[in-house]
């Protein structure tokens, strides 16, 4: 029999988040499919920015633009770096989606946020068949939404993640008019 605590010596999988900007300053967030687990989805908190497991030996920013590409059709060549956190956003998973996701391996995840400037063209964007249908569709819908507004789309237990991405990002949304300006 286990108990609790032996939950808290599971560790937290290595993974990267984007913030995709547009250049009108509002991020990308995509409606994960309905058949994406209790890890993703829960009661209309089914909206997320891209985010995936990082490879061994893999960095992380190289694994953050594979991620982008892999979930949006998104290339590197289309984007900008225009920042990253400084530490990494961790959250715990509740005990009854711990069991199930990730085979029950990990307690959460541990996150390297990136946010990328989009400089391509937004068409560029395809959630339905990303690399041409070469990675399997993670999402069924996608928009364009404010970055302040998406801790209240994410699932809950991830809320305090995607706010400590809105503190270290909120400079950001006015990088093309500044870029512009330059």
């Amino acid at each position: 029999m286990t108990s609790p605590h032996d939950d808290l010596a599971l560790p937290y999988r290595p993974c990267v988040g984007v913030a995709l900007f547009n250049p009108a300053g509002l991020v990308f967030v995509g409606r994960r499919k309905s058949d994406a687990g209790p890890e993703h989805i829960a009661d209309g908190h089914a909206w997320q920015m891209p985010q995936g497991g990082i490879d061994e030996g893999e960095e992380p920013l190289a694994a953050a633009l594979r991620e982008l590409h892999e979930e949006t059709n998104v290339p590197a060549d289309a984007v900008t770096l225009l920042g990253e956190t400084r530490d990494w956003l961790a959250y715990d998973l509740p005990p009854d989606v711990m069991k199930q996701a990730w085979k029950g391996r990990y307690r959460g995840q541990r996150q390297k946020w990136f946010a990328f400037g989009l400089t391509g063209r937004e068409d560029v964007i395809d959630v339905e068949a990303p690399g041409g249908g070469a990675h399997k569709a993670e999402f069924d819908a996608w928009r364009w939404e404010r970055l302040e507004a998406l801790p209240g789309l994410i699932i809950p237990f991830k809320r305090p993640v995607y706010e400590g991405v809105v503190a270290a990002f909120s400079g950001l949304t006015g990088w093309h008019a500044a870029r512009a300006e330059a």
